[in-house]
């Protein structure tokens, strides 16, 4: 996976690989986006030797002791002797199993260029130029959410950049980027008004929604690889 990922390409703010060390053989793999209690209670009921997922457990800033929901994981974990592998940004990134090449493959967009931060984001031009409003039902279908639609629901796009999860912070790379529309998981308070001011709608569809797909298609990558059973676990989530 760390061959395949290139975590060391990548200024991350948590550790990327395994996280937890468990038993040494592995022949079932299970995923997931985050590594939540629900999720590690899941795997472990079925099995799994190895979870895989984009949210691990460590990241920088946080309190580092082990109390409470953390010591409530690891617990889990250490007793059942299960490893987790965690990739962040590396996973964001890769041009075919990463979440936003998921995502892009789902929406019928193919990425032509990168944008933002560690060059993140990605921008696809499609064929006919259709409004905004459609552009989110669409992202609607796909997901089998409601996403948010910020702006004019009516501007007619065809330049359309994304970035999974909480990447409202590259709504204006995006705009300098030529996007007719941008779309990410989430929206802070200062989203709306630059969708307004900027004549740029913007959609927001979910953190977990839009980073359903990578820790899945690298799991399963690696399951096919190796002949390893696998199963992708959805925690519900709605943000």
């Amino acid at each position: 996976m760390d061959a395949l990922l290139e975590p060391g390409r990548f200024r991350d703010y948590c550790p990327n690989g395994l996280q937890v060390e468990g038993k040494s053989r592995i022949t079932r793999l299970a995923s997931g986006v985050t590594a939540s209690l629900a999720l590690i209670e899941r795997a472990i009921d079925e099995g799994a030797d190895a979870i895989i997922v984009h949210h691990g457990l460590f990241w920088r800033g946080d309190d580092m002791r082990i109390v409470a929901t953390r010591r409530a994981r690891l617990a889990r974990l250490l007793s059942a002797d299960v490893n987790l592998f965690a990739y962040h940004l590396p996973l964001d990134a890769h041009p075919s199993l990463g979440n936003n090449a998921q995502l892009g493959m789902r929406l019928g967009l193919v990425a032509g260029e990168s944008f933002g931060e560690q060059e993140l984001g990605r921008v696809a031009t499609i064929d006919e130029p259709l409004s905004a409003a459609a552009f989110t039902a669409r992202v609607a279908l796909a997901l089998g959410r409601e996403p948010l639609l910020l702006g004019d629901a009516t501007r007619q796009v065809r330049r359309i950049a994304w970035c999974t999860g909480g990447a409202q912070g590259y709504f204006e790379a995006a705009i300098a980027a030529g996007a007719d529309l941008y779309l990410s998981g989430e929206a802070s308070e200062q989203t709306t008004h630059l969708a307004r001011e900027s004549g740029v709608p913007f959609v927001a569809a979910g953190h977990h929604a839009t980073e359903r797909y990578g820790a899945c298609a690298l799991a399963e990558h690696f399951a096919q690889r190796f002949g390893l059973a696998h199963a992708f676990h959805d925690i519900d989530n709605p943000v």
